[in-house]
């Protein structure tokens, strides 16, 4: 049996999941379209096809659980960790691993 009602972490969580997801999608078709970039967006199919909301669960889950601890987020230090191919600094979680 299910409970009735909705959950006060997860809704809040998958809603920025997908916003991240949305921000990898517009950055990488920056990079590689050039100065024709529209601002395109993407259905969620081809976020999840292009394994673009899975990466971005891994880095909205990891700047949580770096908030809770006190320690900089991603953005605090200047992006290093967002984007596909981008250089990351963590060990366990190298920008091969999120491809």
């Amino acid at each position: 049996m299910q409970k009735e009602g909705k959950g006060r972490f997860w809704p809040h969580i998958r809603a920025l999941i997908w916003e991240r997801a949305q921000d990898l999608f517009q950055a990488d078709r920056a990079t590689s379209i050039g100065t024709d970039f529209s601002g395109l967006t993407a259905e969620r199919k081809e976020l999840t096809e292009g394994g673009y909301f899975y990466t971005a669960k891994i880095l909205v889950l990891r700047d949580l659980w770096l908030q809770k601890k006190g320690l900089p987020t991603s953005e605090e230090e200047g992006g290093a960790h967002v984007g596909r191919g981008g250089a990351c600094s963590w060990p366990l979680l190298s920008s091969e691993t999120l491809i």
